[in-house]
């Protein structure tokens, strides 16, 4: 976050001091200072009373915990947004991230509010692997009387939806807990599901109160970090200033180089955040899906809970996915279509065919299979989800580009069931959006995946292909602050000739100094397959010396396949360069990403 005189009502000093005030605070900070402004009023000349002293002295404060796990940044955001509520309420809100909570606090803990994600496979994100392992182990303490609530955010087209949520769900209960109000399960398209459960938790404990210091509001969006009037609820509309094929003739693959124009929008990033962007489906898919179901694409649908209506071809084109089928889908849909042929796909066993069949297919190959459809337009749309917003690692340096954000976009092109498929975004980027369009678009941060704060410690980065795009914004950025900290980057692609992303940023970085080391692999060129992980086992001696000397090592790319070889090469390393056993070599991983010295942005 960065002040400008000209964009603030603050005078030049002002300003000059919340600009060293505010890189500084932490995220509970944060929302104290939130819960301070605006949970007050007084006039100008008076000295306020902290907003927490006057909870501490009211004669029935209430105290409640609230702990994220977070991937992306979505459950951090969420969890803000229930600490300003309850300090807005007057409760006492204790904000942590999983990562940085102390369990044996859980002994003490009166009123315990969880947001979490699941990741991949039913796994908790990388910030709550130490909270959840503690969790489920014999040292987690029992929670008789301790009241809770739990928020999982998921996508419902993995097997394992919200899995870690449901998971402490029950365990919370089993262990004697009281819960507040039923856990709630969000989809890709979280915020009115999240709001409606913050505005019944919050609405829950002032209700426990005998009186409360400040006027409870119920929420109206989820917030975020920035001064900027837009946001995911509200995303601005930027200007596309460049779009260049970063892959030279002849590629298999097309990687698009995109520069958005930020100016006036007031967002404002750091290296590691992402920019979500809400796609449009392909109005070709659109007509398809028309032309088979014979609707009327002039017929008005609802698109909300308010009843918000608009023509059913806009629905389709801007509001509902059409492109991903999920489990939850099928069953809502089943007694509109085949219902026989639907209920032998979805029911219990069946987990292979079912994952088999939702691979790859959409809308259109559901009607086609089990259609046609017993029910109108109206009623089938409805079970629709929205189309969720694609995140994009930011490329580019704030302190470099004040008024732009580059990305990297990789389209995504495939052939099935015979017919041509696209990615919705990725192809939205690569074809349908020209310099001079706009895309709409927010700044989403994420604290799990930021430089270290001192510009003297070592980083290694791991990104092949458009896993490198971070370390664009990166390496920007400490050449902007003249950072004195060695950087080595491991990177990989199918060709050198066509696919070198960003070669030239590299060479140039490499001869002033701000990339210390590179080393580079290119798996199609050499009749033996190369990846980014052999590059490392031939440097593993000096890989490892880094990471005793105490750099920071980051991750970025396909969580599957890359990720999982990534790491279990890292504890390779670490187990025959540091003569650790196998088990003491993945502890000492663990014991890094504790620590923030080993960071993951996986997808």
């Amino acid at each position: 976050m960065h002040l400008k005189t000209t964009s603030s009502p603050f005078t030049d000093e002002q300003v000059q001091l919340l600009n060293q005030l505010l890189p500084t605070l932490s995220a509970e900070q944060k929302i104290w200072l939130s819960g301070y402004i605006s949970g007050q009023s007084f006039p100008s000349e008076a000295l306020p009373t902290p907003l927490t002293e006057a909870v501490v002295n009211d004669h029935n404060p209430i105290n409640a915990t609230v702990l994220y796990g977070s991937q992306t940044g979505n459950s951090q955001s969420v969890a803000e947004t229930l600490a300003l509520q309850f300090n807005q309420a007057g409760i006492n809100a204790d904000l942590h991230s999983m990562r940085d909570y102390k369990t044996k606090e859980l002994k003490s803990a009166e009123r315990l509010f969880v947001i979490i994600s699941t990741h991949g496979e039913g796994e908790p994100p990388d910030n709550a692997i130490g909270f959840y392992e503690h969790a489920f182990s014999r040292k987690m303490p029992k929670l008789d009387g301790v009241q809770f609530s739990v928020l999982s955010l998921g996508d419902e087209s993995y097997e394992f939806f919200c899995q870690t949520g449901k998971e402490l769900d029950d365990l919370f209960e089993k262990l004697g807990g009281e819960r507040v109000v039923p856990r709630a399960d969000c989809d890709v398209d979280f915020e009115e599901v999240a709001n409606e459960w913050i505005d019944e938790v919050v609405t829950k404990m002032a209700e426990n109160r005998q009186s409360a210091t400040a006027p409870f509001a119920s929420p109206t969006s989820i917030i975020g970090d920035s001064p900027s009037p837009y946001s995911r609820s509200n995303p601005y509309h930027a200007e596309v200033l460049e779009n260049i094929n970063l892959n030279g003739r002849g590629s298999n693959k097309e990687t698009r180089h995109i520069e958005l124009s930020l100016e006036g929008s007031g967002f404002t990033f750091l290296p590691g955040d992402s920019i979500g962007i809400f796609p449009e489906n392909d109005e070709l898919i659109v007509q398809q899906l028309l032309e088979l179901t014979n609707w009327d694409g002039n017929l008005d649908v609802s698109i909300n809970k308010n009843n918000d209506t608009v023509p059913l071809k806009e629905a389709l084109l801007k509001h509902y996915e059409i492109t991903v089928l999920t489990k939850p889908l099928l069953t809502k849909t089943k007694q509109w279509m085949n219902e026989e042929g639907v209920e032998e796909l979805i029911q219990e066993g069946n987990q292979d065919q079912l994952r088999d069949y939702l691979e790859g297919r959409d809308l259109i190959d559901y009607i086609k299979d089990f259609g046609p459809i017993q029910t109108s337009a109206e009623e089938f749309v409805a079970t629709l989800r929205k189309i969720p917003p694609r995140l994009y690692s930011i490329a580019s340096s704030h302190l470099a580009n004040e008024d732009e954000v580059h990305l990297t976009v990789s389209a995504v092109r495939y052939d099935f069931n015979e017919r041509a498929r696209s990615g919705v975004c990725s192809v939205q980027c690569a074809e349908r959006t020209e310099v001079g369009g706009v895309l709409p678009i927010f700044v989403q941060k994420n604290d799990n995946f930021r430089l270290p704060k001192d510009p003297e410690t070592p980083i290694i980065m791991v990104g092949p292909g458009t896993g490198v795009a971070p370390y664009r914004s990166f390496l920007e950025e400490r050449e902007e602050l003249d950072a004195s900290g060695k950087s080595w980057l491991f990177f990989g692609d199918q060709h050198f000739v066509t696919d070198f992303l960003y070669q030239v940023d590299w060479q140039r970085w490499l001869s002033n100094g701000t990339l210390t080391k590179m080393d580079v692999a290119f798996s199609r060129d050499t009749d033996k397959k190369v990846y980014v992980q052999h590059r490392m086992k031939e440097k593993a001696k000096e890989l490892y010396e880094w990471i005793d000397a105490g750099a920071t090592i980051y991750v970025c790319g396909d969580e599957k396949q890359m990720a999982q070889d990534v790491h279990d090469t890292l504890a390779e390393i670490v187990a025959a360069e540091g003569n650790y056993t196998t088990d003491e070599a993945e502890t000492f991983l663990k014991e890094l990403q504790q620590e923030q010295r080993y960071q993951r942005d996986v997808y």
